[in-house]
């Protein structure tokens, strides 16, 4: 009965479901063998049964297999329900392998409520390492989207969603290395636990920005509404969609195929428009700050050949840049407003009756190859380069960090960091918009009573900051006023450990902090509710080769250097203006070196030591400047403090030590690192008062102008 409905029950699925298989493992001979897929539906194991080459047994929780539902669409399949808790139930799944018979198991033992990867047990990893099995991974992507599936009522549901499964290279898992049995199983299961993720990775489609878009409007229902800002307007998918193209082809009319364009925007809904729309137009957007020097921003517009600045009379007045504007050099500036009253009625036409109909008709022309946007770095070490990123590096990123994070349409992002800076536009927008998560765009991140009271009356449950703003939101805020929040995560700056200890004292949360760099869009590593270490920025994501270079005088660690398809395209430098020079480092081309001195532990998390820049070497001794500040922090953690060096004929180099507490002084300072275990030669000789350290746009310390007050201190 079975060989006769198989082939029907197949074509049926293919029919209904347009089943999609990619195979890039053809191998299913194995005499061991046990194949490894996300949860999504109860659909699931059907699916895999008309569509693996196989004829397995499935391992399913308990629970499921009480479903009715269940029995009934599994009835052409055998299966074996078990406890995954059960240490007895694992063994009766390694007898059989080990008797030849495939077995298909779905490690996170339930169906997923958040449409992401849930807890990964250790039980199916330690029957891998136990049998020698051959493990093959397989993804599944669609059912969750199915009525079968147990996502909460926000997500949009379909009676035939469109299928896809990806089966990926097989892989082994050598039993893990540990004292005890107990600590081996848990390491296996890690190891589980990173398969799956990666799994949920490398399956991602290759796209655009603007094809991103237009899946996320099918899939979300273009009537969803999840954009706002300071206008308090709500703007749906479709809106946004709207905006893109009727923008895009504004500027389209103002320049080149290729062509660089410069966004001197905050924080708004058009913005957002602008960048996809210039994405589907093949114009890329350069995304200006707008805190910078003039120097700088001149800097910015040569390196990128930016000949065109698109910016809002009313944001130039507000933000008092127009002497800004006024000094740029060999650019033409056009302000939303003129591009909105150009807006003619044929182009309202076109828009209305064929380019909202047909949104895709503009993706099919741009490779994901092909630069996505512009970003300059912080200049917080020298003048600012530009960052190409390609459409493959930032959806990369994207992809990366939903395979570890369950950003959903359940959470509501409140974005305070600008845009212009990576973990802004990256996290803070691009992930939101593509995930359905709602979002609430607010311009400057220096309104420190206004961002928390945003975030309750909003109710946010998705912060993202940088350890100053944080902190000094956390000054101002009530206690309730983060009451919703789900997930805070810091980065661009090392989180403070007074910042840590107020959030999780007063709000009782704690901050995930994550590390990254704008040449890889932006982020490398972040501490998860799955993986999660203090004093660390969490696990290096998914598909993230690294490599640790060795550093002359420090002990432990090594310079960073990684890899991986979120890496940028390359640099663009006011010196050599439009040529593009691709990453490279010791290791060969598409390699970056990060210049950070980073350790990391048996279990794969990171920990960063500093930068190599950020070392002064002192009677042959290197030592770390981030320590010195740390020591400031121990001894006065209420204040600010910030470490720099500066020429010593006698011993190279000597400690500069800026602080806003007027008290402290070396002789508190040695008490501490005498207590810490800290070297003499940690302590500052010279110590500053300043009444502020001065900071970036983007709430990094300026460490530019920090060494020139050393230097002169």
């Amino acid at each position: 009965m079975r060989k006769l409905l198989r082939p029907l029950l197949r074509g049926l699925a293919m029919l209904l479901f347009r089943v999609d298989v990619h195979v890039r493992q053809s191998d299913f001979s194995s005499p061991r063998l046990l194949v490894v897929a996300n949860h999504e539906s109860f659909l699931d194991g059907l699916l895999l049964g008309l569509f693996l080459p196989i004829d397995p047994v499935f391992v399913v929780h308990t629970g499921v297999a009480n479903n009715f539902w269940f029995r009934l669409l599994l009835s052409q399949i055998d299966y074996l329900a078990v406890d995954p808790t059960s240490p007895m139930a694992m063994k009766r799944v390694i007898r059989l392998i080990e008797s030849g018979r495939p077995v298909v198991i779905f490690p996170e033992g339930r169906i997923t409520l958040t449409g992401s990867l849930m807890k990964v047990y250790d039980g199916p990893a330690f029957v891998a390492a136990k049998t020698g099995a051959t493990v093959i991974p397989v993804r599944l992507d669609g059912p969750s989207r199915s009525y079968f599936s147990r996502l909460s009522g926000k997500y949009p549901k379909e009676i035939f969603p469109k299928i896809r499964l990806t089966v990926l290279p097989a892989v082994h898992f050598p039993m893990p290395e540990a004292a005890t049995a107990k600590r081996r199983r848990r390491r296996a299961g890690e190891q589980m636990r990173t398969l799956m993720q990666e799994m949920i990775f490398v399956s991602r489609p290759q796209q655009t920005l603007y094809g991103a878009l237009c899946d996320a409007a099918e899939i979300f229902g273009r009537r969803r509404r999840l954009l706002e800002d300071v206008k308090q307007i709500e703007y749906s998918y479709n809106d946004l969609l709207k905006m893109a193209l009727i923008l895009g082809r504004q500027v389209e009319r103002l320049t080149r195929p290729g062509e660089k364009v410069g966004l001197l925007l905050p924080n708004l809904v058009p913005t957002i428009g602008l960048i996809f729309g210039l994405s589907a137009r093949r114009r890329v957007p350069a995304m200006l700050n707008y805190t910078a020097g003039i120097e700088a921003m001149q800097a910015a517009c040569d390196a990128a050949e930016v000949r065109v600045v698109i910016t809002s009379r009313a944001f130039v007045k507000q933000a008092k840049l127009t002497d800004k504007l006024a000094g740029l050099q060999g650019v033409a500036v056009h302000y939303l407003e003129d591009i909105r009253d150009g807006i003619g009625l044929g182009d309202k036409l076109w828009l209305m009756l064929w380019a909202i109909h047909f949104p895709r008709a503009f993706e099919l022309s741009v490779s994901p190859e092909a630069a996505a946007v512009v970003l300059f770095t912080s200049g917080s070490e020298g003048k600012p380069k530009g960052v190409v990123l390609p459409h493959r590096a930032i959806l990369a990123n994207i992809a990366q960090i939903r395979a570890v994070i369950d950003f959903s349409v359940d959470d509501k992002v409140l974005n305070a960091l600008p845009i212009f800076h990576s973990f802004g536009l990256t996290a803070g927008a691009l992930l939101p918009v593509l995930t359905g998560a709602g979002l609430f765009l607010y311009p400057s991140p220096l309104h420190y009573r206004i961002i928390p009271e945003l975030a309750y009356d909003r109710s946010c449950t998705v912060l993202f900051g940088t350890s100053t703003f944080l902190g000094n939101y956390a000054r101002f805020a009530h206690p309730y006023d983060f009451h919703r929040l789900r997930y805070v995560v810091a980065g661009a700056e090392k989180l403070s450990e007074a910042v840590r200890g107020e959030w999780f004292e007063k709000f009782g949360l704690r901050i995930f902090e994550g590390y990254g760099a704008t040449e890889t869009a932006p982020v490398l590593a972040v501490n998860t509710p799955m993986a999660y270490r203090t004093g660390t920025v969490g696990n290096l994501l998914p598909g993230i080769e690294h490599r640790l270079v060795p550093v002359p005088g420090i002990a432990k660690g090594g310079i960073l250097h990684v890899h991986g398809p979120n890496v940028m395209a390359g640099y663009l430098k006011a010196d050599q203006p439009g040529l593009l020079q691709p990453p490279e480092s010791a290791f060969g081309e598409g390699w970056y070196e990060t210049g950070d001195v980073v350790e990391i532990d048996a279990d794969g998390f990171v920990k960063i030591v500093g930068r190599v820049k950020r070392f002064a070497k002192i009677a042959g001794e290197m030592v770390s400047l981030e320590v010195v500040e740390k020591l400031a922090v121990a001894v006065s953690p209420a204040q600010t403090h910030a470490a720099s060096s500066q020429p010593d004929p006698a011993k190279g180099e000597a400690l500069v030590l800026f602080t806003t507490d007027g008290e402290l002084n070396r002789e508190l300072l040695a008490i501490k690192a005498r207590e810490l275990g800290l070297s003499e030669l940690a302590v500052p000789r010279k110590i500053q008062k300043v009444e502020a350290l001065p900071l970036l746009g983007t709430g990094k310390i300026d460490y530019v102008t920090l060494k020139q007050m050393a230097e002169a201190a």
